[in-house]
């Protein structure tokens, strides 16, 4: 095949440009990370915990941009359509994966609009009982339940939340039935549960621990796979009687699709450096998360099988989004 002159010039000019701009250095200029929550959170605070220890180590201002609304839909659409360069970068949280099940459309696809870079943080969630509930363990919760089924109320922060749906699993794996009481956030749900006006919470850990020391609430085990270094007594509901159950509240850093994989291998390489730091590590720690980094692969798998988990727990318990 032979090309006109002016064809072959505009082929070695691209050429050219493409070579230039894959030989610039990454970051070329301020990079956004896009907190799809609002401001004070604790996404908002492991997103500028990152942010300053990039821009100490790039040189180039690392700023968080909040955009909150839909369940973290917002924020994570202006992610998913932004130029694919690393200069945009979402912190995402656990409604990354339930929104594809609780909404009806959704404006970006889950898997293939966004590329992984490395899980951040985690943070378990502990099963509290008010002081009244007479039991003292998750077996003899779960024999409860089933003696009396709807006997017992659970408060989350809203229904499709994270909190409901640690219960909603709780129920199918355990194969009980409890009424929920949604809230309109995790601070009123708290306070009744406090008041008695319900029995149980799958609760905040930085918020409910006040609560469990002074007696007020009596905790029976954490959500996550393992124990927590904020409370390494409690066990997991896994090993206290449920095995295999395992829900938490997770944030990710993601780029858009088709983000070059050497920028996204430095970004890894700098956001594992920073989750390794104690200052950070203490930091994170103060709102109940436990820092883990990962690779772009290993985040890529978890993600694959959250939704597919969470999927199945919300088509099976006809689970709704507020």
């Amino acid at each position: 095949m032979s090309y006109s002159i002016p064809m072959a010039a505009a082929l070695a000019a691209l050429c050219v440009a493409t070579s230039a701009l894959q030989a610039q250095p990454y970051p070329s200029k301020p990079v956004r990370v896009v907190v799809p929550a609002p401001g004070g959170g604790g996404t908002d605070i492991f997103a500028r915990t990152i942010a300053h220890r990039l821009s100490e180590r790039w040189g180039h201002q690392v700023l968080v941009d909040n955009r909150p609304g839909a369940g973290g839909i917002i924020g994570s659409d202006i992610v998913a359509k932004s130029p694919a360069d690393g200069h945009t970068l979402l912190m995402a949280f656990t409604s990354h994966v339930t929104n594809p099940s609780l909404q009806a459309k959704m404006p970006y696809d889950t898997l293939n609009d966004f590329a992984p870079i490395s899980m951040v943080a985690v943070v378990p969630s502990v099963l509290v009982l008010h002081s009244a509930v007479p039991a003292r363990s998750v077996k003899e919760l779960i024999a409860l339940a089933k003696a009396k089924p709807h006997a017992l109320n659970y408060a989350s922060a809203g229904s499709g939340s994270a909190t409901h749906l640690s219960a909603v699993l709780f129920e199918a794996m355990a194969g009980v039935s409890m009424v929920h009481v949604p809230y309109k956030g995790g601070g009123p749900a708290l306070n009744d549960l406090l008041g008695g006006q319900v029995s149980l919470m799958f609760g905040n850990m930085a918020s409910t621990l006040p609560h469990i020391k002074s007696g007020r609430l009596h905790a029976l085990a954490v959500t996550s796979a393992r124990r927590t270094p904020a409370a390494p007594d409690l066990p997991t509901i896994a090993e206290a009687g449920l095995p295999g159950y395992e829900a938490t509240a997770w944030f990710a850093m993601l780029a858009p699709a088709r983000t070059p994989r050497a920028v996204i291998d430095k970004i890894n390489a700098e956001v594992t450096a920073a989750l390794r730091l104690a200052d950070v590590k203490e930091r994170l720690a103060s709102q109940g998360a436990d820092t883990v980094p990962s690779t772009p692969d290993e985040l890529g798998q978890y993600i694959r099988t959250e939704l597919a988990k969470w999927g199945k727990v919300i088509r099976e318990s006809g689970a709704k989004a507020d």
